[in-house]
């Protein structure tokens, strides 16, 4: 008489899990989803910000920037407070902050609240790695290591649905308006959360390096500030020469503070093995390739006519260029988890690096019409929807799960670095080819950043097979 109602009441639990399941894996996609659309939605406004609040171009251009910065100093921090017993609490407590700073972008107030609000909502970018620690503790192996790559695509398309919808509202409702769509999506991402996130698993704990955290912010403030500012690279060398040396020397400060600490905020000693290490270094070399070629179809695309090139397009309408690139980058990473059955993942980045590698070679040779674009940011998005969905298994292959997220964590930062030099690069490149009295580069200084693009990807796709050839060195902890 009694085993009836135990064995109903555990069918009913087997159920509920299941069903749990089911709404944990969209959720985790669109937090992440969110947090990276929401993040770029500085890139198409910064012309309607200089115009709406009275400020410079370059002024504006922190509404980005900022953005990074906070994202890339919150994302190590986060990660580690992942690691513990409060993750729940820390993805709500960080989607709150998300969607206060939206809020402020919305709300008529002065452009340094503006400033803020993009600071907030930039702290949400290190959620993505989270997202993945959460699928790496609740779902079965092989269904998590395909949600991991989802993540990881989607972490990177975002900016490509971001940029459209928010180019549309700004031309038909102003500034204001497309911010709005920041604060209804994070709000939505953070009644998902509330919903549908599950406690970390037992026994878990996690405490953060304070000076770690202190000392990295400096360096990574640095580092992003020198990638913005290119007029200082081009007037006064010396001094962006002497803040880069202080950015490396806070660097390895930092490094050093980690080896010592016994919490500390990234666990270097792991960064240092050489699957890890080797991963790190592509994300950092190919994401400058990745983000230059980006950056370089976006302003070719609205170079007007009277350049001598170039389309003249509007901001909205440029932003549809970014489809190719959200769609196939969604391909990509649909196929990967399937193919890395028989390919292993260090060869996926290599050929994923090739393919970008194959965007940047279509650019340099091919833009005379709008079709050459569409199809250069079309293998661009399926290169990198590749290479991110294969860039965890890489990482994951010998981290515990309990560092999951403060692994992903690190490489996140790396890659927001290596998009900051990305974009740097390019405007360095562009500028030292704008002849005196021009006010747009001339277009063979578009052929010299795709090749130098090009020698990004072969080194990214070099560090890739030497990851391949020692991957049978590699054990699992």
């Amino acid at each position: 008489m009694t085993g009836q109602p135990v064995g109903g009441a555990a069918v009913k639990a087997f159920r509920v899990a299941r069903s749990d399941a089911r709404l944990l894996v969209p959720a985790l996609v669109f937090i992440a989803l969110v947090v990276a659309a929401v993040a770029s939605l500085g890139t198409p406004l910064i012309t309607s910000v200089a115009t709406s609040f009275h400020v410079s171009l370059g002024s504006a251009q922190w509404t980005l920037t900022v953005a990074l910065l906070s994202g890339a100093v919150a994302t190590p921090v986060l990660g580690r407070l992942g690691a513990g017993r409060h993750r729940r609490a820390t993805i709500l407590a960080t989607l709150a902050v998300v969607v206060a700073g939206s809020a402020l972008t919305v709300l008529p107030l002065p452009f340094a609240w503006l400033l803020a609000g993009r600071a907030a909502q930039g702290v949400g970018l290190g959620l993505t790695a989270l997202m993945m620690g959460v699928a790496r503790d609740h779902l079965p192996e092989e269904r998590s290591t395909a949600v991991i790559a989802l993540i990881s695509v989607v972490s990177i398309i975002g900016a490509g649905v971001g940029y459209p919808l928010a180019a549309l509202l700004a031309e038909f409702g102003g500034v204001r308006a497309a911010y709005g769509l920041g604060l209804a999506v994070t709000a939505a991402a953070l009644l998902t959360a509330w919903r549908s996130m599950p406690e970390a698993p037992e026994g878990r704990t996690a405490h953060v390096d304070v000076a770690g955290a202190v000392v990295l912010a400096a360096a990574l403030l640095l580092v992003l500030f020198l990638a913005g500012e290119r007029n200082l690279w081009s007037r006064h060398l010396a001094v962006a020469a002497g803040l880069a040396a202080v950015a490396v020397a806070l660097l390895c400060v930092w490094a050093v503070f980690e080896l010592r600490s016994t919490t500390p905020l990234v666990d270097v000693r792991a960064v240092r093995h050489p699957a890890v290490a080797g991963a790190n270094l592509a994300m950092f070399v190919g994401g400058i390739g990745m983000y230059l070629l980006l950056t370089l179809i976006t302003r070719y695309a609205q170079t007007p006519h009277g350049a001598g090139y170039g389309f003249g397009l509007t901001t909205f309408v440029a932003g549809l260029v970014l489809i190719p690139f959200s769609a196939l980058g969604f391909v990509a990473g649909k196929l990967t988890p399937r193919v890395r059955t028989r390919i292993a993942d260090p060869l996926l980045l290599g050929g994923s690096a090739v393919l970008v590698g194959g965007g940047f070679a279509l650019f340099a040779a091919a833009r005379s019409n709008l079709a050459e674009l569409f199809a250069a940011m079309g293998v661009l998005g399926f290169g990198v929807g590749g290479f991110s969905a294969a860039m965890p298994g890489v990482i994951l292959a010998v981290t515990p799960k309990s560092e999951t997220s403060s692994a992903m964590s690190f490489n996140y930062v790396v890659r927001s670095v290596g998009y900051s030099l990305g974009s740097a690069t390019g405007g360095l490149i562009l500028t030292a080819g704008t002849g005196t009295g021009h006010l747009f580069p001339d277009d063979s200084a578009y052929t010299t950043a795709a090749l130098v693009g090009i020698g990004a990807m072969a080194i990214t796709t070099l560090t890739s097979l030497a990851l391949a050839r020692r991957r049978s060195s590699w054990t699992n902890p």
